[in-house]
């Protein structure tokens, strides 16, 4: 356990930081489900309508810290990925 004044405030705060952290994370994680869920679907224009908010949590994210801002631009790369796919026309030879 902390002693020091400033370790007590220092353990107070990553207290919220953690609880901060993990309600973003979470919101993050479902929001990407559901745009994975409405690709796998085939639900091309809800995938569509839920990529920007997707791409804009996940930019909130690192810039907040939550996540690195390398895993965010992964994560949106590979989900407009998914998305544009879905909307491309498969050709047949």
């Amino acid at each position: 356990m902390a002693n020091h004044k400033s370790a007590l405030k220092a353990a107070r705060q990553s207290v919220l930081k953690r609880q901060r952290n993990r309600a973003a994370r979470t919101r993050m994680r479902g929001q990407i489900k559901k745009l994975r869920q409405a690709v796998a679907s085939g639900d091309n224009k809800l995938a569509v309508e839920l990529l920007a908010p997707t791409i804009s949590l996940l930019d909130r994210s690192a810039q907040s810290g939550t996540i690195h801002r390398n895993t965010a631009g992964r994560t949106k790369s590979r989900l407009t990925r998914h998305v544009n796919n879905m909307a491309a026309p498969t050709t047949s030879a």
